[in-house]
């Protein structure tokens, strides 16, 4: 049996991390990993409870070939667990081919920082057991080697897919402010084209107005000069001096 174990720190919030975890694959920089498929999820005590079935290829070399079997797809398992309350996700893989001969448990914890809040620590393990098979040693030592050697792959995966989350965050941001910025524009334009429309219908209104106005006041005058007419013509009729030998009308 050997034991693999490392710690690394992601400069980004356990938050980010955690989302990157499940959008880890497929990735360029980890194409070993070919599949994910969930096969059940819960929440128990708020806790989320993930089952995943990962595919993979081991690509193992000609002489593991010969004595395990043909490079092909492998099947492991995974169980999560996730605690957002104490900010904690565990990850645990066992193999499931190849499981009566190689046997590898991996187990993956990833945490805040207590050092640094807005980092992320990944504390990972491996145990590895090789039963049954000639040079049992030598294959748990090639399988260590493999796994220390290609743990990089892993973490260049997270930063790529947590890269690929920023992005699309700011594209996010981005749009939200250009969407602001152009409902301000459109609502400063409507703003503009109402009060220049109200300003038209304001005069508009005090011109029909004036109108009005100076056509009663033309209509007033107009009787009022027509009254007074009428009223001189009678007092000048009933003031007209009346012929000798003649009764006045009345």
């Amino acid at each position: 049996m050997k034991i693999w174990t490392s710690e690394h720190i992601f400069s980004h919030p356990w938050e980010t991390v955690t989302q990157a975890v499940w959008r880890k694959y497929p990735n360029p920089h980890n194409p070993a990993v070919v599949g994910t498929d969930v096969i059940e999820r819960r929440v128990v005590n708020g806790v989320l409870h993930t089952h995943r079935l990962i595919s993979s290829r081991w690509g193992l070399p000609n002489w593991a070939e010969t004595i395990l079997g043909a490079d092909r797809v492998c099947y492991g398992y995974e169980h999560s667990e996730v605690n957002p309350e104490e900010r904690t996700m565990t990850m645990r893989t066992r193999n499931l081919t190849f499981a009566n001969t190689v046997s590898m448990d991996e187990r993956l914890v990833y945490s805040p920082d207590p050092n640094n809040s807005e980092n992320t620590v990944l504390r990972q393990e491996t145990i590895i057991t090789v039963k049954g098979v000639p040079l049992t040693s030598y294959m748990e030592n090639y399988l260590l080697n493999s796994i220390s050697n290609n743990s990089f792959k892993g973490r260049d995966a997270m930063e790529f897919v947590i890269s690929k989350i920023n992005r699309e965050v700011e594209d996010l941001v981005s749009t939200y402010k250009r969407s602001t910025s152009e409902i301000l524009d459109h609502t400063k334009r409507s703003l503009g084209e109402i009060t220049e429309s109200a300003l038209r219908s304001v005069d508009d209104i005090s011109l029909a107005a004036k109108k009005s106005v100076d056509g009663l006041s033309d209509a007033a005058k107009k009787s009022i000069d027509d009254i007074s007419c009428v009223a001189k013509k009678g007092i000048d009729t009933f003031t007209q001096p009346t012929p000798a030998g003649s009764m006045p009308r009345i």
